[in-house]
């Protein structure tokens, strides 16, 4: 995983460069997640990294499928990405624009697990928490995870805050390890 993200680095902040330059951040934030769910699609259908199918084919595809939703810029990205044999770390590029786009924002995407589920007052209630504990604006996504047994663990960034139970009792059995 940390090496796809290293491969990945150069070629998200390059995108977040130009995005920039051209004063289009939200608009380049669309194209990657419209390529990124393009090159799942071809994935799935064993085209991407298909040694059948020469890289000049693939590229010529991907972009008559986003002749719509792509700029000349994005058109260049496709091509740069394919003829290096990038184009898979392309879920791995949007992920990273996204961050970069975040922390220039100041907003802060947060995942929580929970045991059980979470009303939306408390959901609001821990964004506000966590707002004021990052000084960062909160977006929060929920998902339920009945393996935590209770309690909830938050991942904000390379942060991560284990408040479940099982974590508890793994804590305890190494303790009595």
């Amino acid at each position: 995983m940390a090496e796809l993200a290293a491969l990945a680095r150069p070629y998200a902040e390059a995108a977040f460069d130009i995005a920039q330059e051209k004063n289009d951040v939200d608009g380049w934030s669309n194209m990657l997640e419209f390529l990124d769910a393009a090159v799942q699609e071809l994935k799935a259908a064993n085209i991407v990294n298909n040694p059948r199918v020469p890289k000049s084919d693939f590229e010529k595809l991907l972009l008559d499928i986003g002749a719509d939703q792509l700029t000349p810029e994005g058109i260049n990205f496709v091509r740069l990405l394919t003829q290096n044999g990038r184009i898979s770390l392309m879920g791995e590029i949007s992920s990273q624009f996204e961050k970069r786009r975040s922390e220039i924002q100041g907003s802060l995407d947060v995942s929580v697990a929970t045991a059980l589920p979470m009303s939306a007052e408390d959901e609001q209630n821990l964004a506000s928490k966590l707002s004021a504990s990052f000084n960062k604006q909160v977006k929060i996504s929920v998902t339920e995870d009945p393996s935590l047994i209770g309690g909830v663990v938050i991942r904000a960034g390379d942060k991560i805050i284990d408040g479940s139970l099982s974590g508890q009792i793994q804590q305890l059995a190494k303790q009595l390890t």
